[in-house]
């Protein structure tokens, strides 16, 4: 089969894929994005819960040449509105993107590199991965272990609290995504169960502005990779917050006030029963703790600008320490209908039949150039920076490859 030259290919049609597009387009650089997907959006569009709203701000949007100049700055875009910006991006700056091409493989050539797709086979002088982080739900094994009359549905599959049977639900995972599901459901009228993990937690406001305006007018979202004590970091989730309802605060503590009852994480399961670990009232240690070091960081950055802002305590709730810690928990007798996994998602390169993987199979790169000359990776979390894999970040990086491309390279 005769292969299609095209002097850059770009894997994958998300805000990454795109906003490296937008710079190559502007400089009349011959390029092609291969999306698997059918239409734009398609994780906006079919694996987000219906009342689902960005955690960002939306002067957070910040895509190149479509910055957000809106008449609401400060509120929190709906999952529908998304969908209709990344639309109306591919289409205001008529950005190649080819849809249902899936490339299966990513090889050297004699010259430059060679993709396999399920109908054609391209040729590149320089390859972009911008397939992004979060490419599959993680389920644990021992979900096949759940009774065949419980309902089991990843994060990313859950739509509204109507679409789930009569009944109880268990939510495994207290990430943004877990703890919003969370919440919809029980102020929905649903009794909740929530497996906790201890991702962080930050207020949704703060000595007078919203948490994300002080952390990244204090440099915290640019961050370097360099920076992090340990490499293990950049897998950490994105901690508890929320856009719905004009934006409000998430705290574990509030939910077991309102009835949630907080669990540890899941060990074993067996039937109807599950196995939990004695380790809630550590996991929330550690969510509390990440709330005050984050406050005290911006504390510290107020009083180095000499920065004007009133002096605010956070309430400390305690309620989840006072709840009983369950060991086993029956799903037949609590009426327990549904299970939710949001455990997270897990990513997957080995499309790159090359070396450049470590040993977590984290792309060994810098600021996304890897050690093979015309393959790069764009659109992860700390690629460079923390908002490396970011809407208000990633645009960055995407100037930055352009430009090594196009100064490297060349017009063919």
């Amino acid at each position: 089969m005769k292969a299609d030259f095209v002097p850059t290919i770009i894997i994958g049609g998300g805000q990454a894929g795109l906003a490296l597009s937008y710079y190559l387009t502007r400089q009349g650089y011959d390029h092609l994005i291969l999306e698997q997907a059918q239409q734009p959006a398609e994780a906006w569009r079919h694996h987000r819960w219906d009342s689902f709203t960005l955690v960002t701000p939306n002067w957070q949007i910040t895509l190149p040449g479509a910055e957000y100049h809106g008449p609401d700055p400060d509120g929190f875009l709906p999952v529908k509105d998304i969908v209709m910006y990344f639309e109306q991006y591919i289409n205001l700056f008529r950005l190649p993107v080819h849809y249902g091409v899936r490339v299966t493989a990513v090889e050297q050539a004699a010259t430059g590199y060679q993709l396999q797709t399920e109908k054609r086979v391209f040729r590149a002088a320089n390859v972009v991965i911008a397939t992004g982080f979060y490419q599959s739900p993680k389920i644990p094994p021992y979900s096949a272990h759940l009774p065949g009359d419980v309902l089991q549905l990843p994060a990313d599959q859950y739509r509204n609290p109507q679409a789930l049977p009569a009944g109880a639900v268990l939510v495994v995972g207290t990430g943004q995504t877990g703890c919003q599901i969370a919440e919809e459901l029980y102020r929905s009228g649903r009794k909740v169960y929530l497996s906790v993990g201890s991702t962080g937690r930050v207020p949704r406001r703060y000595r007078g502005k919203d948490i994300l305006r002080w952390l990244y007018d204090s440099g915290f979202f640019s961050r370097t990779v360099d920076q992090l004590p340990s490499p293990k970091i950049k897998f950490n989730s994105a901690p508890h917050a929320s856009g719905t309802r004009g934006g409000h605060t998430i705290n574990l503590h509030q939910f077991a006030r309102d009835g949630v009852v907080l669990l540890g994480h899941i060990q074993a399961i067996e039937g109807s029963k599950i196995q939990l670990a004695p380790d809630l009232k550590n996991s929330l240690a550690k969510v509390d703790q990440f709330e005050a070091d984050v406050l005290k960081g911006i504390d510290d950055y107020i009083a180095r600008q000499g920065i004007d802002a009133p002096v605010e305590k956070i309430p400390e709730l305690r309620d989840g320490y006072a709840a009983e810690e369950i060991l086993q928990l029956d799903l037949r007798e609590q009426g327990i209908t549904s299970v939710i996994w949001a455990c997270g998602f897990s990513f997957d390169y080995s499309l790159v039949k090359l070396p450049v993987l470590d040993a977590d199979g984290y792309p060994i790169q810098k600021r996304g150039v890897t050690q093979f000359p015309g393959l790069y990776f764009l659109g992860l979390p700390w690629l460079h920076t923390l908002k490396s894999g970011f809407l208000f970040g990633v645009g960055e990086d995407a100037a930055y490859l352009s430009f090594v491309i196009t100064g490297k390279n060349g017009k063919p």
